[in-house]
């Protein structure tokens, strides 16, 4: 096919050749044919010879002829004009084809800049939607923070202020009794004063009580007053402050029920680690028995869920959320598709986005801990680096009904003592 478009391209390419004029370049207009059979446009030829002295020629052979004598050819002028419109049909229908061409592209440009303001207005809503979030997330933190800082002055003030009313009491009681006595010492010594000018052979009665007896004063211990307020304050309130997470790190536990007969749990079902032989347990259609993963007790349908989980000395797992409905009992790819939302890691260093295949990813710095984070309202999986609380990658494809809490160990390399992965709980109760 292309090469007869070729040729006949080339044909008509050589056919307008021929029918072009020698002196002028373009097709012939009124070609005339010289006695030497070469032909020219009339005017270009009368042109010529008019601007020429001596014999007459022909200015494509030199052939010379005694007079200035031509001959109108008529089949090469129909030829000509049957060029002529073939190439203004041809150009005609190129322009066309440029044009439907450029219509296309103007048409995929629009699309495309229809699709990018759409994307605009996404994002501007998103982001407002999120600076709303935002703020109202550290309202709270700020509201608590607030509380707690005028709560604690309050405490202060009312505290400083009954110690300062007990103290002031008691010295104005002194400053009484300090009255007092150096009013009787007064009285004493004006009557030690008289019975020696007197020479007072009696001894007049003296009352030597005085009317106020005060104590050592109140029991107030400035220096555990001090200590109460310059105490941890910091870490009190950022105890306080953990009913107001939302999420707030879910203490889990593991689901022995479900875990792969190779895997042993420590009692409190927070830690999980390779057996050296497989462990005897009951059938269940919970249990993974060919792969060695377990779940989570705790499943979640609805809400907003974050957990931590401690991976350090391992050099490879799985983790992240399996819908309730998995086949326990099948070797599978982990991904969304197979009910699977997994962050990987393999040989130390090389982590993996539970997709296939698998989305390689670049981190600076190996997590000793990584969060997970389950978002049911938007369908949203996000793994973090849980010292640093960077985010490591995100599905925004989650689950849509009950799902568990994922774990896999994966086989130890050969030689390689097995370690421990282990749900980390934070040693705390809300205040």
């Amino acid at each position: 096919m292309s090469g007869g478009v070729t040729n006949a391209s080339q044909e008509r390419l050589s056919l307008k050749e021929d029918l072009t004029c020698a002196i002028c370049y373009d097709l012939f207009n009124d070609p005339v044919m010289l006695a030497c059979m070469h032909h020219f446009c009339k005017s270009c030829i009368a042109t010529y010879w008019r601007s020429i002295r001596g014999p007459v020629t022909c200015p494509q052979c030199r052939q010379e002829f005694p007079t200035k004598q031509f001959q109108t050819n008529y089949l090469v002028a129909a030829m000509v004009e049957k060029v002529r419109a073939r190439s203004a049909d041809h150009q005609d229908r190129q322009l066309k084809d440029c044009l439907a061409s450029h219509l296309s592209m103007k048409e995929r440009y629009m699309g495309m800049i229809h699709k990018s303001e759409q994307k605009v207005l996404k994002i501007k809503r998103t982001g407002a939607e999120l600076q709303g979030q935002i703020r109202s997330d550290f309202q709270a933190l700020h509201c608590l923070l607030q509380e707690e800082e005028a709560s604690t002055l309050e405490h202060l003030r009312r505290e400083q202020e009954e110690m300062l009313g007990e103290l002031g009491r008691h010295l104005a009681m002194l400053q009484g009794a300090l009255v007092e006595v150096e009013e009787k010492m007064h009285n004493l010594q004006q009557t030690m004063d008289a019975m020696e000018q007197r020479y007072l052979l009696e001894t007049p009665e003296v009352n030597f009580r005085l009317s106020v007896e005060v104590d050592k004063g109140p029991g107030i211990d400035i220096s555990s007053f001090g200590a109460k307020y310059k105490g941890p304050l910091q870490y009190i309130v950022w105890r306080k402050m953990f009913k107001l997470l939302n999420p707030g790190p879910a203490p889990l536990t593991f689901d022995e029920e479900t875990a792969h007969p190779s895997l042993c749990l420590s009692r409190d079902k927070t830690a999980v680690v390779e057996c050296d032989k497989m462990v005897a347990h009951k059938p269940s259609p919970k249990r993974f028995v060919q792969c060695i993963n377990i779940l989570g007790s705790q499943g979640f349908q609805s809400g907003r869920h974050y957990w931590e989980v401690g991976v350090e000395n391992k050099t490879k797992w799985d983790l992240g959320v399996a819908l309730e409905t998995v086949d326990r009992g099948a070797r599978v790819k982990l991904c969304p598709e197979n009910g699977y939302w997994t962050l990987r890691l393999r040989n130390k260093t090389q982590y993996s986005a539970g997709t296939q295949p698998w989305t390689p990813l670049t981190l600076r710095t190996s997590p000793r801990t990584i969060g997970v984070f389950l978002d049911f309202e938007d369908r949203r999986v996000s793994f973090y680096n849980a010292d640093t609380m960077l985010m490591l990658c995100s599905f925004n494809n989650g689950p849509n009904q009950k799902a568990f809490p994922f774990f896999s160990t994966c086989l130890s390399d050969q030689g390689r003592k097995p370690q421990l992965i282990r749900l980390v709980h934070f040693p705390l109760e809300p205040l």
